[in-house]
């Protein structure tokens, strides 16, 4: 079963209605233990960077149990938006330390005048690594729905999935090993965000 961590912050509901829509059960939670017995686990994410990790260092054990089944047991796991970012290193948005389990760093948009910050709506992604069945039969003029001021910087570009423009490129999916990222929400992508989410159900554990 599908475990949507629940630690204060992010579109639980409509994570959890996107994945029914796709007859998938899901499990939300912020226990530790519960984190323990999950197969795969979605961590979403709305609001400050320092806010995240500030509340999941502050559930005893969850951090740990987090670290458990992403860097031992392998699971596969997936960071929307904030839930993205918090899987780097660290963040221009505060001074928190990050997961670090996918090298690379979280940076504000610069500023411009021909394009506004929050980046919102709709936009096209591009294709680094087609081999990856998180973006299995994405297409280049699929459209995903982003709201964000910061965007990720992977570290080795093997790591970058997709790839979007908004004033400049950015990394708007990440994969490492079991680790996976999107910087746009797919609950809020119809169609397009809905086979995001069924290819990631059918990763194998």
């Amino acid at each position: 079963m599908i475990t949507i961590l629940d630690y204060g912050l992010g579109n639980i509901g409509s994570l959890k209605n996107m994945f029914k829509r796709i007859r998938q059960n899901v499990n939300i939670t912020s226990s530790p233990s519960e984190i323990i017995k999950s197969t795969k686990i979605v961590i979403p994410g709305v609001g400050s960077f320092d806010e995240a990790m500030n509340r999941i260092n502050n559930i005893k054990g969850l951090r740990e149990a987090l670290n458990l089944k992403a860097l031992h047991h392998k699971i596969p796991i997936l960071g929307v938006c904030l839930g993205m970012q918090l899987l780097t290193h660290k963040s221009e948005e505060g001074t928190l330390d990050g997961f670090k389990w996918i090298p690379g760093e979280t940076k504000k948009f610069p500023k411009s005048s021909k394009f506004k910050i929050p980046h919102m709506g709709w936009n096209e992604v591009s294709s680094r690594n087609s081999k990856s069945k998180l973006i299995e039969n994405i297409k280049h003029d699929d459209r995903y729905y982003f709201v964000h001021s910061y965007y990720v910087k992977v570290h080795n570009e093997n790591h970058s999935l997709l790839k979007t423009k908004h004033n400049i490129e950015f990394d708007s999916a990440i994969n490492k090993d079991n680790l996976y990222g999107v910087q746009f929400h797919p609950e809020k992508s119809h169609k397009y965000g809905m086979k995001i989410l069924k290819n990631f159900s059918e990763i194998s554990c």
